[in-house]
C-alpha cells in the first residue's frame, strides 16, 4: 500500500516539476499517448530488457545482441526508466520496439505486461519495479536480474525491507557482479544466484575493437599524448582547469562535459584561459588547429571512441552526483583518475587496489596522481591486462539461459 501510494505520489510530482524541469518534461511528455503507440506483438515470442538509462543499456546490450544472435525470430523489447537513456538510445536501439516503461502502478504494470506478454523478462543491473514484476511473473514470464551490485545498506537488507525482499525473490535466476553480493542474497534466503561479472567490460572490449577512428581528433593528436576528462561536471572542471592554464598539463586536452547545454559550455570557456576549439564548430567548417590546446567536445555521442587518442583520463561525477563510466578509458588502456565519491562503484576500488586508477579529493591530489600516471612506463599494458581477465560475463549469463 505504500510503495502503491509513493508510485502515486511521485507520478504527480513528476508532472507538476515538469512546468519548469525539462528532465522531467520530457520524462512525462515521453509517456503521454503511451498505449495508443505500442506496437502489436501477437504471436510473437517477446524478450523484454529494462535499463534505467543509457548506462544500463550499455551494459545490457552485450546479453541483447548474444540473446539476438542466438534467438534471431524473437521480439526484442528494450524499455528505459530515464529520459536520458530513452533520447539517446530510441533511433539506434537493437530492440524491435523501444520505449518508456509506464509508471509502476498495478494498472499500468497488468496492461503493459497483458500487451506484450513477454516470455523472459531482464532488469539490468539496480531496477526493481515491483508491480511490473509481480505482473510478468504472473503471466508466466521467466525473470532474470543482470550484472546486480548490491550494497549492505540497500533497502533490502534494512528491517522494513521485506517488500523488495519479496520482489527480489520473484527473479529465477539473478545474475550479479561480485561475491558479496552473493553473500548478502544468501543472508536473506536467496540463493538462485550466479556470480557472472560485470557485462559491461564485455561491451568496453567490444567497443575498443572495433578500432573506430575519429580522423578529427585523429589530425588534432597526431603522435601527442593526451589527457582526457570525460563526463565531467563544475566541480571536475573548476579543480582540474586551473592547472591546464598554468601550463602544469603539458598535453593536449580533450574535455567532455557531461552537460553540452550552453551555459555549461560558456561556463567551461570564460575558466579556459588556454587556446581552445569547439568540437561542433570544427564540424561546420572551421579551420582545425593542431596547435590548439583544448579541444572542447561541446556535444554527445563522440567521448567513448576520443578516449583512443588519449594516455591517462578523468573521469567525472566523483565529487556527489555519481561518478560516471570509468571502464570505457580503461578499455583502450588509459589509467583513470576520479573524485571521492565512489563507494558505490566497487570497479573504483579495483581500480585502486591494481594500481590503474586513483581517487582525488582536491587540485593537489589530483596532480600528483596525474604526475605519477604520467612517469609510469608500462601503465596502458596493466590498464589492457586488467580489462582482459575482466572479460566473459556475457558467457556466463548465456550458458544459463535457454528455452
Amino acid at each position: 500500500m505504500l510503495y502503491n501510494l509513493g508510485i502515486f505520489l511521485y507520478g504527480f510530482i513528476l508532472k507538476v516539476v515538469s512546468n519548469f524541469h525539462p528532465k522531467a518534461k520530457k520524462w512525462v511528455e515521453g509517456r503521454k499517448d503511451f498505449w495508443n503507440q505500442l506496437p502489436s506483438t501477437r504471436h510473437k515470442n517477446v524478450v523484454w530488457f529494462h535499463c534505467a538509462s543509457l548506462g544500463e543499456y550499455d551494459q545490457g546490450l552485450p546479453i541483447m545482441e548474444a540473446w539476438k544472435k542466438n534467438f534471431p525470430n524473437d521480439y526484442i523489447l528494450v524499455t528505459f526508466f530515464s529520459p536520458s537513456g530513452y533520447e539517446n538510445i530510441k533511433h539506434k536501439s537493437i530492440g524491435d520496439y523501444t520505449c518508456y516503461i509506464p509508471l509502476d502502478t498495478k494498472q499500468n504494470a497488468r496492461k503493459f505486461i497483458a500487451h506484450f506478454k513477454p516470455q523472459k523478462v531482464f532488469f539490468i543491473k539496480y531496477e526493481i519495479w515491483i508491480n511490473h514484476l509481480k505482473a510478468a511473473k504472473n503471466s508466466g514470464a521467466e525473470l532474470y536480474s543482470i550484472s546486480a551490485s548490491f550494497r549492505k545498506n540497500q533497502r533490502f537488507f534494512k528491517w522494513y525491507g521485506a517488500k523488495f525482499r519479496n520482489a527480489l525473490s520473484l527473479f529465477n535466476h539473478l545474475f550479479v557482479q561480485y561475491e558479496n553480493s552473493k553473500v548478502l542474497l544468501k543472508d536473506i534466503g536467496i540463493t538462485n544466484v550466479t556470480v557472472s561479472g560485470d557485462t559491461r567490460y564485455d561491451r568496453v572490449h567490444q567497443r575498443a575493437s572495433k578500432n573506430k577512428e575519429n580522423p578529427t581528433i585523429a589530425t588534432w593528436s597526431k603522435d601527442e599524448t593526451v589527457f582526457v576528462i570525460g563526463s565531467s561536471w563544475s566541480a571536475d572542471e573548476e579543480m582540474i582547469i586551473p592547472l591546464i592554464n598554468k601550463g602544469d598539463i603539458s598535453e593536449k586536452v580533450i574535455i567532455a562535459p557531461h552537460e553540452v547545454n550552453n551555459s555549461h559550455i560558456e561556463q567551461i570557456e570564460q575558466q579556459l584561459k588556454v587556446s581552445y576549439q569547439k568540437y561542433t564548430d570544427l564540424q561546420k567548417g572551421i579551420v582545425l588547429d593542431s596547435k590548439t590546446k583544448v579541444l572542447l567536445l561541446d556535444c554527445i555521442g563522440v567521448l567513448a571512441d576520443a578516449y583512443r587518442y588519449g594516455n591517462i583520463a578523468y573521469v567525472g561525477g566523483g565529487f556527489g552526483t555519481g561518478l560516471h563510466n570509468i571502464l570505457e578509458p580503461a578499455s583502450f588502456g588509459l589509467p583513470v583518475i576520479f573524485g571521492p565519491i565512489h563507494e558505490k562503484f566497487p570497479e573504483a576500488k579495483e581500480f585502486i587496489e591494481a594500481g590503474i586508477g586513483a581517487s582525488c579529493k582536491d587540485r593537489s591530489d589530483f596532480f600528483h596522481a596525474y604526475s605519477t600516471f604520467q612517469q609510469k612506463s608500462n601503465i596502458q599494458d596493466d590498464v589492457i591486462s586488467f580489462i582482459d581477465e575482466k572479460k566473459g560475463a556475457t558467457d556466463i549469463v548465456m550458458s544459463h539461459l535457454t528455452y
